[in-house]
């Protein structure tokens, strides 16, 4: 495991962690600023690639029985939910899904911070649930710098397909969001939103 640092005009690199002791995968768990190098994040990827391609080896010959597979790659999916092969996740172990919930085909989830799908939730097909954040300055985002920001889709949320909700967002209850909007912020319980950036356009 490596501290970043970076080489500019002057002789002093930059040690963007000096005087913290944690390690990446502490500080990423945390939500601060890390390097995806840690060798805990390696190896918890590499799990999440091998979960997710049993899922769909699993799903193609039996659906249901791809359920088992797919509650040991989230961390909880309840019992009377259902997802759909195939998915495509950072660690899985981050993700909750709620009862009832159906999940459709193509969901990326890239759960570095947490992300929560309530109760009765209608996930449309090719959904993505991106809680990744990178620096804007461009000397951090050249270094590797990365932080996350949570996801929370609260109870009976419809998310239509190719929908792209970005980090630190929450989409509140009952609320509706259109095919192919991108959510860039909070969108209030019992809302309809569409577009990109997704505005809402009328209350239920």
């Amino acid at each position: 495991m490596r501290t970043i640092v970076h080489m500019t005009d002057s002789p002093t690199p930059t040690d963007y962690f000096a005087g913290d002791p944690r390690s990446n995968h502490e500080r990423m768990l945390a939500g601060d600023l890390y390097i995806s190098d840690d060798p805990t994040i390696l190896e918890a990827q590499k799990t999440a690639v091998r979960l997710a391609a049993r899922f769909l080896a699993v799903y193609d010959q039996d659906p249901d029985e791809g359920q088992v597979v797919a509650r040991q790659l989230f961390g909880h999916l309840d019992e009377t939910a259902f997802v759909r092969a195939p998915v495509h996740v950072d660690y899985g172990s981050r993700i909750t899904i709620g009862p009832r919930t159906f999940v459709n085909m193509g969901l990326t989830a890239l759960d570095v911070a947490e992300i929560r799908i309530g109760a009765d939730c209608q996930i449309g097909p090719h959904v993505q649930l991106l809680t990744p954040t990178h620096p804007v300055e461009p000397q951090p985002r050249r270094d590797k710098l990365e932080a996350a920001r949570p996801i929370t889709i609260e109870d009976n949320v419809w998310l239509g397909g190719g929908a792209i909700i970005c980090p630190g967002v929450t989409i509140g209850e009952n609320s509706v969001i259109g095919a192919g909007a991108v959510v860039t912020r909070d969108v209030p319980a019992n809302s309809v939103a569409v577009g990109n950036p997704a505005r809402v356009i009328r209350t239920i």
